[in-house]
């Protein structure tokens, strides 16, 4: 009989034991943290959309003429140093008779999209090409090799700081500490793009004043480190 009860209380022991074992296990303190740094990356890359849109009560007059503008364009662009060109988008639509279905013309607009890192060299650029072609919009941002630079010490920074801030929270609780998870993501804070008057026929753009100086400026690149420590 005592057997019997030495055996059921070791049972009943062993079968306490793994619930004993989670219960103190969630019942580790933990702290949730959230530290962010940021660091500025130059916009040291330039693109500007430079375009033709035109009228004409005959397509294919229309076309040719747009064409044109857009090959003149080209080779004017590519004779450039330091600039990229590539067509943009180019579109077709039917310009009706008011108050009717009738097509008594056709519009059309065609792009030329011009990137550079030489600010000097693309607004140089856009002066010759505005004879022909508008300017629509210039947008600025940071070149991929400026942005990875910044972005990885943007990270450096927030690591560095989220390891000071557990510190400082296990120290002022007296307990030592271990990084349960850790997490880090990144977020770029870009410069909108600079908008342009349009023009809406060639002989506007004709008339387009010079371009502006550009003004490139900065794009912060904030990286965000959130974890949870566990005390010990």
């Amino acid at each position: 009989m005592m057997k019997q009860t030495l055996i059921a209380v070791l049972l009943g022991a062993s079968l306490a034991m793994p619930a004993t074992a989670a219960e103190a296990a969630a019942t580790v303190p933990t702290i949730d943290l959230s530290v962010e740094s940021a660091r500025a990356a130059a916009n040291d890359l330039q693109r500007a959309v430079v375009f033709i849109e035109a009228s004409d009560a005959n397509l294919n007059t229309l076309t040719r003429k747009v064409n044109q503008a857009i090959n003149q364009g080209l080779s004017v662009a590519k004779g450039a140093a330091d600039v990229k060109v590539r067509s943009g988008n180019s579109s077709t639509w039917p310009n009706y008779t008011r108050n009717s279905q009738k097509i008594d013309g056709w519009r059309m607009r065609s792009e030329l999209i011009l990137e550079s890192r030489d600010s000097a060299a693309l607004s140089g650029l856009l002066g010759k090409l505005q004879g022909e072609l508008a300017l629509g919009q210039i947008s600025f941002s940071p070149s991929p090799e400026t942005r990875r630079k910044a972005e990885d010490e943007a990270i450096v920074d927030a690591i560095a700081a989220f390891k000071a801030r557990a510190e400082l929270a296990s120290t002022a609780l007296g307990r030592k500490y271990r990084i349960r998870n850790f997490a880090i993501n990144t977020n770029q804070n870009f410069r909108p793009p600079m908008p342009m008057a349009r023009a809406a026929t060639m002989s506007m753009a004709s008339e387009a004043a010079p371009p502006p100086s550009l003004e490139t400026g900065e794009t912060q690149i904030s990286v965000t480190v959130t974890g949870t420590i566990e005390l010990q």
